[in-house]
């Protein structure tokens, strides 16, 4: 094994190689392969973003990492291992150190992920006691510290209040202080901003963006879209329809995407192509296949303007960073 290559593999806290997503399905008699070979790997104190429409895995490939796909799943990986430790191998009770302790998770909708009926102390209280040991009125202390650093006034008061009382961009500032609470290594943040106004938006990525750098911690940013990727992320991967299809840097990818589905996405942004006034906005046709009604060969195939015939004859592996046998060459104008 060479030097370089030990060298990489410390520095990556998260490394994932070949995770296959498959779910148990009562109308089909094999399970459904939802996430298909999909290989990446996240370093301590960066940031990843991942992009992709609805349905092309990526939150379930971000439940699969936090150990909560329930029973009806089945996930497999040649190495799926954070901070040195092989996740797939963990117990329950191993699980619900790391879960929440070194790896936790900010949901889309926080006024789903909180619960109605108790208060934001009880909530963050109960998160930090249960990974840290300390006592209930140093727990206070420290729910109250993280309201601050979350940008919530009058902590005290906040954490009386229930999280039906918060509007939506505070209840997001709560789920974020509850997140962080027992500093992890790791933060999934899975949509953070979807429910939120543009103004609100701006702040809650900035915010963990400033958490990020503050305590060196390592984020998977998931969202759909790219603009707010080339802002906070230093790398990102494309996904669609459970599978990787093209990564790297950010700054480069972003100005020369190779593969048609990242040039159609990076396309369908305002301003990112010259068009004529009054002209329709460019766009992608059709949608992403189902995971049981998934096409032969490339799994862009039926939408993309460049397929040819080769391109429907067989699974495409991923070389260079791109999953396309003929990837695009011009550069967004």
């Amino acid at each position: 094994m060479s030097e370089n290559y030990q060298k990489t593999r410390q520095q990556n806290l998260l490394e994932i190689k070949d995770l296959n997503i498959f779910f148990k399905s009562d109308k089909n008699p094999a399970p459904i392969h939802a996430v298909r070979d999909l290989s990446f790997s996240l370093k301590q104190g960066e940031m990843l973003g991942v992009v992709g429409e609805s349905g092309s895995g990526k939150s379930i490939t971000n439940l699969a990492l936090m150990g909560i796909l329930g029973d009806g799943a089945i996930v497999k990986a040649r190495e799926c291992s954070f901070n040195g430790r092989e996740l797939l191998s963990l117990k329950e009770h191993e699980w619900q150190k790391v879960r929440g302790g070194e790896i936790a998770m900010i949901f889309q909708d926080p006024m789903t992920a909180l619960n109605p009926f108790l208060t934001v102390e009880f909530q963050i209280v109960e998160t930090i006691l249960a990974h840290l040991n300390i006592s209930k009125s140093e727990a206070k202390n420290r729910a109250i510290e993280l309201l601050l650093q979350v940008g919530i006034t009058s902590p005290k008061d906040r954490l009386k209040s229930y999280p039906f009382e918060l509007s939506g961009g505070m209840a997001q500032r709560v789920m974020i202080a509850m997140a962080i609470s027992t500093s992890p290594k790791l933060l999934i943040a899975d949509e953070p901003t979807t429910a939120l106004d543009v103004t609100i938006q701006k702040q809650i990525l900035t915010l963990i963006k400033s958490l990020q750098e503050k305590n060196n911690m390592s984020v998977i940013l998931v969202t759909h879209d790219l603009g707010v990727v080339s802002e906070f992320s230093e790398r990102v991967q494309v996904m669609y329809a459970g599978e990787l299809v093209e990564t790297g840097l950010t700054s480069e990818l972003i100005k020369n995407p190779h593969h048609p589905y990242t040039f159609g996405l990076l396309s369908s942004r305002p301003g990112a192509v010259e068009r004529k006034a009054k002209t329709p906005l460019a766009s992608i046709a059709g949608i992403v296949p189902a995971f049981h009604q998934r096409p032969f060969g490339c799994q862009f195939n039926p939408r993309c303007t460049h397929v040819q015939e080769d391109c429907k004859l067989k699974s495409i592996p991923i070389e260079q960073g791109v999953r396309c046998l003929h990837p695009m060459k011009e550069a967004l104008s």
